[in-house]
């Protein structure tokens, strides 16, 4: 029978309870969201590649297994879709770019490997920046918009994947965050996005932006099933010497919804500093409701925040460059304009500028690990702007912005993760009051390997509130 238009907004935990239950079929709720997808898509423009015949045949396959008592866990039958910048084999990865538009690699990521062990349904391949640094408007493929209002952009890098999310078009993605391209859309699309701990999770055959500041993680509606993914996709691989042997945690543990006892930092100054006036309510407000489920809220400092994006822009794109310095040289003509033009600047980039961005990394490290003595999580803003309206093609293609007016590049609330490794964890907290209403989002960052106290935290802050419940007006 149909499925009703509710149970594609059901958090994928949910979903997965009544597929178990066989109160739901993996092949019915497949359908649905391809139907959705292809009656959604030409708006939002979040997918580049829908693999509906390979859906379908992992749905049935999955149904039958379930049928005959193999359930495989909680992902058993749930459909997803990752960035197009993961290795699928046999199927197109593009990375957005007409550089790679027709690769199809021999080989696969080892996060859509752990996640079609787990039985998770490949619904397609989503958008992004292209190779998770362009413009996204004069890329390969076009832009994603942001579900929230259609003319606003969903921030990147991971782009398609806020958009998908956040129009039910799948319950599960997959991002990657190199200075904050998962948090950015979760933070512009109000759903949750989780940039894990560096060696938490494997990047082999998630192509390089930065190798020293990538990282790959969960995209989702909610928190709990951010900790669901995070569980199957997490853990040691041999083909990612990054990667950690720390025995991965159960995350369901952490599902209390008890955060008496905990300190949560609030810093005072620069993380917290020139916001637009609604995010700032929006954060106190959030602060709030966390210390009235019983956490406290201590003060405390990260001297040298102000640098976190600056020194870390340099890192990314001199790796970047050195990464793409033969592409550049066989197809410069196929890049995004303002790729092309931020690597080709990057070339020029002064090996002491290098050294000098990476003893600010040494710093920040210092200086977070001085925090976590304060504090268990630290809270900041998802960011400090609302979703702004998509850029034209002329503005998009470059950096250098004739004629502009805007203050200088301040950087936001991210790169710091990158800079350090640390866990931070985005959730909805809050709209704007519109027309349209935008979602505004909390970040929560967290000791090196504690994903579990980040989700504590955001699970509980979850349950107290309703945003994560709020639906973009769009329909099929």
């Amino acid at each position: 029978m149909p499925v009703a238009a509710d149970v594609l907004f059901l958090p994928a935990r949910e979903q997965g309870a009544l597929i178990r239950a066989r109160k739901l079929s993996p092949v019915e709720l497949t359908d649905a969201y391809l139907a959705r997808i292809e009656a959604l898509n030409p708006r939002t423009n979040a997918f580049i590649t829908v693999t509906a015949d390979v859906a379908r045949r992992q749905a049935a396959a999955a149904e039958r297994e379930i049928v005959r008592g193999r359930y495989r866990g909680p992902l058993h039958g749930i459909p997803y879709a990752p960035k197009d910048i993961l290795a699928t084999k046999g199927i197109l990865t593009t990375n957005g770019s007409k550089v790679t538009a027709t690769v199809v690699p021999d080989y696969e990521s080892t996060i859509t490997a752990r996640l079609a062990e787990a039985g998770a349904i490949l619904a397609g391949k989503l958008n992004l920046l292209e190779f998770a640094m362009g413009s996204g408007v004069v890329s390969g493929f076009g832009p994603s918009r942001n579900p929230w209002d259609l003319a606003r952009t969903p921030s990147g890098s991971s782009s398609g994947s806020g958009t998908a999310l956040a129009a039910a078009m799948v319950p599960l993605s997959i991002g990657t965050d190199t200075g904050g391209s998962i948090r950015g859309p979760a933070n512009f699309c109000g759903i949750v996005g989780l940039k894990q701990t560096y060696g938490r999770v494997s990047r082999y055959g998630v192509t390089t932006l930065a190798w020293s500041l990538d990282h790959a993680g969960p995209m989702t509606r909610t928190v709990a099933d951010a900790a669901l993914m995070l569980q199957v996709i997490a853990g040691h691989d041999p083909s990612d010497p990054t990667t950690t042997a720390d025995v991965v945690p159960d995350y369901s543990q952490a599902l209390t919804g008890d955060v008496r006892g905990l300190r949560i930092g609030v810093p005072t100054r620069f993380l917290t500093e020139g916001l637009a006036p609604e995010i700032d309510r929006a954060y106190r407000a959030a602060l709030a409701v966390v210390r009235g489920l019983g956490a406290t809220l201590v003060d405390v400092d990260v001297p040298h925040a102000e640098y976190a994006t600056n020194a870390g822009w340099v890192i990314a794109m001199a790796e970047a460059a050195a990464f793409h310095e033969q592409r550049l040289r066989t197809s410069p003509e196929l890049f995004d304009p303002i790729v092309r033009e931020r690597l080709d600047a990057a070339r020029f980039y002064a090996a002491t500028d290098y050294i000098k961005a990476q003893r600010v990394r040494t710093l920040l490290m210092q200086e977070m690990q001085t925090v976590f003595t304060q504090c268990d999580v630290m809270a900041v803003p998802g960011g400090n702007a609302l979703p702004s309206p998509l850029e034209s093609p002329s503005d998009a293609g470059t950096d250098v912005k004739l004629g502009s007016t805007a203050s200088r590049f301040r950087g936001g609330t991210t790169f710091l993760g990158n800079m350090t490794g640390l866990p931070a964890l985005v959730l909805p907290c809050g709209f704007s009051a519109g027309p349209p209403a935008l979602p505004i989002g909390l970040q929560l960052y967290g000791r090196a390997f504690d994903e579990s106290t980040l989700f504590r935290v955001g699970h509980a802050y979850e349950q107290a509130t309703d945003w994560h419940r709020r639906r973009p007006p769009l329909s099929p």
